[in-house]
């Protein structure tokens, strides 16, 4: 018996996987949007990495951008797919970074709109550029000034270098930071962290703020 050709290269196509997998609760959100729109039947949801921030838990993760867009204009190089009824559009250049991520909705039920949970995390290495020829107090404050802060920020804190001394720095926090009962493992887990990491010199940090004198928690 001579087989079919085309029927056994169908039955030995691999399948076409998610890149972003999508809970069905997520999925109600966006179709829900959808109905709302004169031609939402020939609309889909784009989900692209727009770049990268840093967490209140001090670590950089991936910032999203999610629009609607017209499935005939899907690009060349865009993977598209249908997820419970949605069709999904994935930019070419986030594929690798939004593969094996799930859209769902918040787990706390009064916060709204739409969440992203993403094993990947970005490479920093070659993002915190710090000269070597500086030293180890300016590569410091430079990474704090233009890394930690900027993020600190948004939550209303700071932190700042008070002085370096036998490979320890000694950072005093404030604002929202002052008085936070996470205010330690903040220091310790997040911004120690990353000291270590792009300023290798310094082995300790030491936290001398007052948070006894301190108001406005962070993080609440």
């Amino acid at each position: 018996m001579n087989s079919d050709p085309a029927a056994a290269s169908t039955a030995t196509a691999p399948a076409i996987l998610p890149i972003l997998q999508v809970t069905d609760e997520a999925a109600e959100v966006v179709l829900g949007a959808l109905a709302d729109e004169p031609d939402g039947t020939g609309l889909g949801l784009r989900v692209g990495v727009s770049g990268t921030e840093m967490s209140p838990s001090m670590t950089f993760e991936f910032s999203y951008d999610l629009s609607l867009h017209e499935i005939e204009r899907v690009g060349s190089g865009d993977a598209a797919y249908e997820v419970a009824g949605l069709t999904v559009i994935i930019p070419e250049d986030s594929v690798e970074n939004l593969t094996g991520a799930t859209l769902d909705v918040p787990s706390n039920p009064l916060q709204g709109g739409l969440v992203i949970r993403n094993p990947n995390r970005p490479d920093m290495a070659d993002r915190i550029d710090l000269s070597e020829s500086d030293s180890v107090t300016e590569r410091l404050q430079s990474l704090l000034n233009n890394h930690v802060n900027p993020s600190l920020a948004a939550h209303g804190g700071y932190v700042e270098l008070v002085r370096v001394e036998d490979s320890k720095a000694y950072l005093l926090m404030g604002g929202g930071c002052q008085g936070c009962t996470m205010s330690a493992a903040t220091l310790h887990q997040g911004v120690a962290a990353i000291i270590s990491q792009h300023v290798p010199e310094i082995l300790d940090v030491v936290d001398v703020t007052d948070h006894a004198a301190g108001e406005n928690p962070f993080y609440q």
